[in-house]
């Protein structure tokens, strides 16, 4: 096999790792999580959101290191981050009890993408896992956290800019 060739201006020392090596797919799904979460912060004007955006964005640049080095999370921020999908579900009320489509106001739609980049982080935790490498249970409670919680404040945001959620009836289900 040849030699792979590095690029001395490479964005990311990892990102030559072998393919079956998933932690700088972790930190490179976190990194685009914590930007999202950033983007989306940057479209809110709700001050208490915004300050509460951060939070998150920095908790989830937090996780990211975790499978290289170790978890520096605390079960208290995950207990923050459980109470506030909590109290977004409560203020969205009915809306978080029914399917509907990844659409709304553009706050909410980035949301929705959030909330898919959530879901590929827990996938990728199964997957290192399931390689046979520990992964602490919180790291996969903060990432399914993430989730409901990018999916409650999708829905509670388009409430907010007074966008009914449309209702998806699937075919198959």
């Amino acid at each position: 096999m040849a030699e792979l060739y590095r690029s001395p201006y490479e964005a990311y020392p990892f990102l030559c790792d072998e393919s079956g090596d998933l932690r700088c797919d972790f930190e490179l799904l976190t990194d685009a999580l914590a930007s999202g979460a950033g983007l989306l912060r940057a479209g809110v004007q709700d001050e208490a959101l915004r300050a509460e955006l951060l939070w998150v964005c920095e908790l989830i640049y937090h996780m990211n290191p975790t499978l290289r080095t170790h978890l520096s999370v605390t079960r208290t921020e995950c207990e923050r981050l459980r109470a506030a999908v909590q109290r977004l579900q409560t203020e969205a009320g009915a809306r978080c009890r029914r399917f509907v489509l990844p659409a709304g106001c553009a706050a909410a739609c980035t949301a929705h993408v959030l909330r898919v980049q959530a879901k590929q982080l827990v996938r990728l935790l199964y997957r290192h896992a399931r390689q046979g490498h520990a992964v602490e249970p919180l790291l996969f409670d903060l990432a399914n956290l993430l989730s409901g919680y990018f999916f409650s404040l999708a829905l509670w945001l388009n409430g907010q800019a007074g966008v009914d959620e449309t209702d998806f009836v699937s075919r198959n289900y």
